[in-house]
């Protein structure tokens, strides 16, 4: 299906000869419904768990294989999985799960689900202390998907990743309806209409390299400044289109992001959830090397009228930048909360 396997995403996404893996020898300890025989152990259960580094900083990560038992989450796979936790919440540093898990293992019952109760626990008391960052890699399904959505930022893969709490077969079974598993739980569905989903990348390859990128402009922890990076653009550098970006008559639209991109470094703009409630444009670029977040109304959807979902979408943000120390730059063109 040109995918990657759970080892080859780790050595992609890390730096060459960084990653130390973790429990690589732990098998799970189910002993019902004939999970005991040889034949259904796999040194490491379904998931690889270690801490690397990306540009030459530190990150945990864990990537779970949808080849052992379908990626699904047992007792001993969740240790593993929160122990990376722990480690990463106590020595201040960020988080990265790369998810592809058809969500609990039914063997192991209620086990399988206190796992997940361990790990929802440590998603909330990592949230705003280091930065948590889940990338959709595969069908998730179930308990897959509540920790994403807790994380702080959740990236996808267009065509081959998938998130719900339930398949289209249970869909169909309860209300009847034919839905295919991309309109349930597909990529367009989550970065267009739930805003579950933070972005869409065309790849494997693609979105690997994107994360990459974009963790160049988070801070470790909330201890921890954000990276500065060595700038070539010039402060005082002319910026001529600046002069006519605003059009004369206060009828006619323009776009924000023509007035972001020639004003930071390099015309770099990492934009958030581009393509939910887009009347708002949120996202992290440099100003003099130094990571800042950029909110902008954009005047050319509904006239950059707020509503609820750009309002929460705003504020996500906000809040997230405020944890992490991470100065804000804002690009003020509303006329106000839209009335109904």
């Amino acid at each position: 299906q040109g995918k990657l396997t759970a080892r080859e995403r780790i050595l992609l996404l890390l730096d060459p000869d960084s990653f130390d893996e973790y429990d690589m020898f732990v098998e799970h300890r189910c002993s019902d419904f004939g999970m005991d025989s040889s034949k259904n152990k796999y040194p490491g259960d379904s998931v690889v768990t270690g801490r690397g580094r990306i540009n030459g900083r530190l990150a945990y990560v864990f990537s779970q294989d949808f080849t052992v038992f379908g990626g699904s989450l047992s007792g001993a796979h969740a240790q593993k999985i929160c122990k990376i936790m722990d480690q990463a919440a106590m020595v201040g540093a960020p988080v990265i799960g790369l998810n592809d898990s058809g969500g609990a293992r039914i063997q192991e019952g209620v086990e399988s689900l206190a796992g997940y109760a361990d790990i929802f626990l440590r998603n909330v008391l990592c949230s705003g202390v280091v930065p948590q960052i889940s990338l959709i890699m595969g069908p998730c399904a179930g308990g897959a998907v509540y920790s994403p959505a807790l994380t702080d930022f959740t990236f996808m893969v267009k065509d081959t990743s998938y998130l719900f709490i339930t398949g289209p077969d249970v869909v169909k079974s309860v209300t009847n309806e034919d839905v295919t598993q991309e309109q349930l739980g597909g990529a367009k569905t989550h970065t267009a209409v739930s805003g579950v989903a933070h972005r869409a990348f065309e790849n494997d390859i693609d979105a690997l390299l994107n994360l990459r990128e974009f963790f160049n402009y988070l801070p470790l922890s909330n201890r921890d400044p954000a990276p500065v990076c060595e700038c070539h653009d010039p402060s005082d550098r002319p910026v001529p289109e600046l002069d006519t970006v605003v059009p004369s008559e206060s009828t006619k639209a323009y776009d924000m992001l023509d007035v972001i991109h020639p004003i930071v470094d390099e015309r770099e703009f990492f934009e958030i959830m581009p393509s939910y409630a887009r009347n708002i444009v949120v996202g992290f670029a440099r100003m003099n090397g130094r990571t800042v977040g950029i909110v902008g109304n954009q005047p050319k959807v509904a006239s950059g009228c707020l509503d609820i979902n750009s309002s929460v979408k705003g504020a996500r943000f906000v809040r997230f930048c405020d944890a992490f120390n991470i100065p804000l730059i804002t690009f003020v063109d509303v006329p106000g909360f839209l009335p109904g």
